[in-house]
């Protein structure tokens, strides 16, 4: 199998996810890159950052049609990670590709748990402003370190924070994924050798034309088991990767 079937391949998967789940589908994205495509950690989590950003724009505008996106809180949830992504972003190139790769893992795993657990996040009886920008601070370094959008993280936080419902927390988590993937990006501008351009382009081709079809499947299966299946997936990477790095 060439390697642009393999990355129109992972780029439908990738797109699907977001699309359907409003995030959690970037942090396939990585090692997709990395294993299938033969992109460095570092190289892969900054064409990561690029996918990730042109994917969640596109599903947000989808989710932003049904009237999804809470757009002035998610705004300020998003413009408290826009520093710290940034800092992150330029602080990954430094970072030994061994570490970047077992901090991506244990991620992977974390989301892993996350999506296979149910969720208890309850709206708050009142929105505190420190708790919130704390919670996008924390997001945007995750994003800005690792290439990942960070939705799995940006869904439960937009709950249990700003007291969104589930469905207007999945569509506005794709606007907090675009402002912070792209803020991680301008940090990483000049430092991006290695990127293969004729593989990034229809990996991200692939994931914005399925971020449309997530959107449409998210209406038909429950919501619950997309998330178990595609736990499971994520799981069986991270696992993966750390004995890759390992052994």
């Amino acid at each position: 199998m060439t390697a642009l079937v393999l990355a129109l391949i992972a780029g439908a998967v990738v797109g699907l996810a977001l699309g359907a789940l409003g995030g959690g589908g970037s942090v396939l994205a990585v090692p997709a890159l990395i294993y299938l495509l033969g992109f460095s950690p570092s190289a892969a989590t900054t064409a990561s950052l690029i996918i990730v950003t042109a994917t969640s724009a596109t599903a947000l505008y989808a989710h932003a049609r049904d009237s999804h996106v809470a757009w002035k809180a998610g705004s300020l949830f998003a413009a408290a990670g826009i520093i710290p992504a940034y800092l992150a972003g330029a602080a990954a190139g430094r970072v030994p590709e061994t570490v970047l790769t077992i901090a991506f893992a244990v991620i992977a795993t974390l989301a892993a748990v996350r999506m296979l657990r149910p969720s208890s996040s309850r709206p708050p009886e009142r929105i505190r402003p420190g708790k919130a920008a704390g919670a996008g601070a924390g997001l945007g370094a995750v994003t800005g370190f690792l290439g990942v959008g960070g939705g799995f993280l940006a869904v439960p936080a937009l709950v249990s924070v700003l007291g969104l419902t589930m469905r207007r927390a999945v569509g506005t988590s794709l606007l907090v994924i675009t402002v912070n993937s792209l803020a991680a990006l301008v940090a990483r501008t000049g430092t991006g050798g290695g990127l293969d351009w004729a593989l990034i382009g229809p990996f991200t081709g692939a994931a914005i034309l399925g971020a449309w079809d997530g959107k449409r499947l998210s209406a038909k299966v429950s919501g619950n088991s997309l998330q178990r299946v595609f736990a499971g997936v994520l799981l069986a990477v991270a696992v993966f990767m750390l004995i890759d790095v390992i052994a």
